[in-house]
């Protein structure tokens, strides 16, 4: 895979390579080789081992149990709506499809010191995405702006809207070091980490083939070009997944968000064949930083349900196509 020089280096973002200058095209070529969920078309397969887990509701022991199985599918595809003259303003839309399983070994429940089965558990989530992005410079260095509006639910209904503000400037390009700095604002009173001042550092070690990727606080990898088309990866990532769950108990009535933050370390291969596809292959430990249960709407520290859950192996495989 040949890895391509770049100048903007824009995080979490949803836009597309769609411009045709030259500044422009080689930021939409780092954000589609950092993060395959912007390309035209990404579809992932994860699925995860077994791992012990224990919940508590409003702060109570409720359960303790073991996940056999968990898997994912997810769907993403990024269309370019809109973009300037000037090609400094795109608008671009992005699609989301997740769908999640659940497997239950037996279950232990405190409040009746009994233990039962569990059927699989199923979760759609479905999120729409509106993306502006704007090139610019500020003290004579290139910056950029993006503003995000997503709508998301489950197969259901639409549960809520969603923003994003973020800002990015690049301090230092050179032909080997690439650095940046910037912040991204989620406004919404669930997310877990709702403001990220962001800080990115790129650089290729001298003659060696191996060169360095840190975005703070999301990911540290080191990379290689591996056989002509190819690129190996390792390192650590953190990542955000979520979902809508509809309860009807006793004390739980309604719609709630899980919000759960996941550091996954391990090995990753990308391989690009044919044209514009990229097969990806990943592997490694993961680790569930903080799952917490919400109300609809409500502030991720309101949070009605607590999960700590075990470390557990991981395997994703995924095909990617980029139009640019």
């Amino acid at each position: 895979m040949r890895i391509r020089k770049f100048y903007y280096m824009p995080l979490f973002l949803g836009i597309t390579a769609a411009a045709q200058d030259d500044a422009a095209r080689r930021a939409g070529t780092a954000i589609t080789e950092k993060f395959p969920a912007t390309r035209t078309l990404d579809v992932q397969y994860e699925t995860m081992g077994s791992a012990d887990y224990d919940t508590k509701v409003f702060g109570s022991d409720f359960e303790k149990a073991a996940v056999r199985n968990h898997s994912r599918v997810k769907i993403s595809t990024n269309i370019s709506l809109y973009k300037s003259e000037s090609q400094r303003l795109f608008i671009t839309n992005t699609l989301r499809y997740k769908y999640e399983t659940y497997q239950y070994g037996d279950i232990y429940n405190y409040a009746s010191n009994s233990t039962a089965s569990r059927a699989d558990q199923n979760f759609h989530y479905l999120a729409e995405s509106v993306s502006a992005t704007y090139f610019s410079t500020l003290f004579k260095k290139p910056v950029f702006y993006n503003a995000t509006v997503t709508l998301d639910g489950n197969e259901k209904d639409l549960q809520r809207v969603k923003s994003l503000l973020s800002a990015t400037m690049v301090l230092k390009k050179t032909e080997n070091t690439t650095m940046t700095i910037g912040a991204v604002a989620l406004i919404d009173p669930s997310s877990p980490l709702p403001f990220l001042p962001v800080f990115t550092y790129e650089h290729t070690f001298g003659s060696s083939p191996w060169k360095i990727d840190l975005i703070l606080p999301q990911r540290i990898q080191f990379k290689r070009q591996l056989l002509e088309n190819g690129r190996l990866t390792l390192g650590s990532e953190l990542n955000s997944e979520n979902f809508y769950i509809d309860m009807d108990s006793q004390n739980l009535k309604g719609i709630y968000e899980l919000n759960q933050l996941e550091l996954k370390t391990g090995i990753m291969y990308e391989y690009s064949f044919a044209k514009n596809f990229i097969a990806t292959l990943k592997a490694g430990l993961n680790n569930v930083v903080s799952s917490r249960i919400t109300e609809k709407g409500e502030r991720n520290t309101d949070y009605v349900i607590e999960n700590e859950q075990d470390d557990q192996f991981y395997f994703n495989i995924g095909m990617s196509y980029n139009l640019f």
